[in-house]
């Protein structure tokens, strides 16, 4: 560590104690802090970010500084610093409010960018099982869009990408789960209508695979020979090493059937586009 960090440190600590001192007592003071700068003030909610353990209590300080000094540059830095601070407390639906307000006061700000992916994270960070409702996942992809296509060139548009590929895939997920249950159960045109929306919408995902799969077992069942081959075409062309083309190719060749695409179902037609590149 620097002589200069270690003089940083030490300012710190003499702070936060001093300002903890005024509150009587540990954590967020009560007191008001009027005879502090903002600076101190912020510094304390820095302290109490990093080392307090309670982040709820760090929001405490940066909020003041917003009540005392509201046209300072320290203003504009502890708003954002709320929403991280609220976000690392799990206090999502607050961070969200915070992150916006910055956005709303500090358009042209060069942390708008990153308050503008913290309101993403807040959504994607509560984006459950695959199990139960998917409502937040849909907000996390129109949030995290919207980090990628507004500022495109950070940091945080790289990650967005990533979290969206993530969440886009956790959606595909839920489709899976649902018809999973359907074709275990015997409601084959149930399931089918859940795997084909894998494939016409999610074909991205690492779903696509088994959806394709499930499609040939579900049409096999029902007798539709066409749709099962077609489906096992798809599966074979674009992924013939994975398990779920042998599992199908398996289950075609039971019935004396090979992965053909065969008439003119919707499964023909996303055959002659992917494979064929024949859009029209």
């Amino acid at each position: 560590m620097t002589v200069r960090n270690s003089r940083l440190v030490v300012m710190a600590a003499v702070v936060a104690m001093t300002l903890s001192a005024c509150g009587g007592k540990t954590g967020a003071t009560t007191q008001p802090l009027d005879n502090f700068t903002a600076e101190d003030i912020y510094k304390r909610g820095e302290y109490e970010l990093e080392n307090g353990g309670r982040p709820k209590d760090a929001v405490h300080y940066f909020a003041e500084i917003e009540r005392l000094y509201p046209y300072s540059e320290w203003a504009r830095r502890a708003l954002i610093m709320q929403a991280y601070a609220y976000h690392k407390a799990r206090a999502y639906e607050e961070a969200r409010g915070a992150a916006q307000r910055f956005i709303d006061n500090y358009p042209g700000d060069e942390d708008a960018a990153y308050a503008k992916y913290l309101l993403a994270l807040s959504y994607y960070d509560q984006i459950d099982e695959v199990g139960r409702d998917q409502g937040l996942t849909f907000q996390a992809l129109q949030a995290l869009r919207e980090v990628i296509e507004q500022y495109p060139d950070t940091e945080y548009a790289r990650s967005a990408v990533l979290k969206f590929d993530l969440a886009f895939d956790h959606l595909a997920g839920k489709e899976m789960e649902i018809g999973r249950y359907y074709l275990k159960r015997g409601h084959h045109t149930a399931a089918i209508n859940r795997f084909r929306v894998v494939v016409e919408e999610y074909q991205t995902t690492t779903h696509t695979p088994e959806a394709l799969m499930r499609l040939v077992e579900a049409y096999l069942a029902l007798g539709l020979n066409n749709e099962a081959q077609t489906a096992g075409a798809i599966l074979g062309h674009n992924f013939q090493s994975s398990p779920f083309y042998q599992d199908a190719y398996a289950q075609l060749r039971g019935r004396g059937l090979t992965p053909t695409a065969r008439g003119n179902s919707w499964l023909t037609k996303v055959y002659r586009q992917v494979i064929q590149g024949k859009w029209l």
